[in-house]
């Protein structure tokens, strides 16, 4: 279960501090990938409920795998509501990764939706996260000041109002993806256009200028792409994928032995 007593902001902090915080994406629901990852050395791992088909009745046990590896456990919602924020934060995530978030509007709601009154508007319930109703005082505070809320940026809405994202109190940073954002440009998956490249080039621009941490999520399983964005100033990274890991690594070893045969 999880422990308040422990330091859980660690990720926060390194977000406001844009100290570098490299973790990986879930999407295969089994406890195994989870330790297998936690050998790696991430720091995070952020479990998909968008695009996988990881479920509520899943969630619970797969969050607290990953923080029982000593890792933080996040979460990418399936879409910016109420209830599938809340209900992760209430299984014991340590904080949220927000879908398509466009404008200030809805960045602001994404706040609401994790952080209790009077900051926000979240529903109080009683689950793993409060310990089952015996730490709600607790975690009250540890919401208040330790839970992350990232905007993922994945339209060229939320580029033309990134400087409006950004000054909404509570927005911890952003992560950019990159697949979605070229496809609301018409070009899905082709992010090595000239104007998809640009489009990510005025988030750069923008988070500098503010100050602000930069978020990417690099698909790609060879460090080198994410090692590009480290060059570039990122210092909250999404390394690739559990299944690209996995089959990357497979077909690489495969195609080597079958040239040797």
């Amino acid at each position: 279960m999880k422990n308040f007593s422990h330091n859980k902001s660690v990720l926060r902090q390194k977000l406001q501090n844009q100290e570098l915080s490299i973790g990986s994406w879930l999407t295969i629901p089994h406890q195994a990938v989870v330790e297998v990852l936690s050998t790696a050395g991430f720091e995070w791992l952020a479990i998909d409920m968008e695009h996988s088909p990881i479920n509520a009745e899943t969630i619970m046990n797969l969050i607290g795998h990953i923080q029982g590896n000593d890792m933080q456990a996040l979460v990418r919602v399936s879409k910016n509501e109420e209830v599938p924020i809340k209900s992760v934060l209430d299984a014991g995530a340590d904080g949220v990764i927000v879908p398509m978030i466009k404008n200030k509007k809805e960045a602001i709601e994404a706040v609401n939706y994790v952080k209790y009154p009077p900051i926000g508007k979240r529903g109080v319930g009683l689950n793993r996260a409060q310990k089952y109703g015996t730490a709600f005082d607790t975690y009250q505070k540890w919401v208040k000041n330790h839970a992350v809320v990232i905007a993922q940026i994945e339209h060229i809405e939320a580029v033309n109002n990134l400087e409006e994202i950004f000054s909404v109190p509570g927005i911890d940073g952003i992560i950019v993806g990159p697949y979605d954002l070229s496809a609301s440009m018409g070009y899905p998956g082709e992010y090595d256009r000239q104007d998809v490249k640009e489009a990510l080039e005025r988030i750069d621009i923008i988070a500098k200028k503010l100050n602000k941490p930069l978020g990417f999520h690099v698909i790609d399983s060879d460090h080198s792409k994410t090692l590009e964005k480290i060059n570039k100033g990122y210092s909250f990274l999404a390394f690739s994928i559990d299944f690209f890991f996995l089959g990357d690594k497979a077909r690489q070893e495969m195609n080597l032995l079958k040239k040797k045969l």
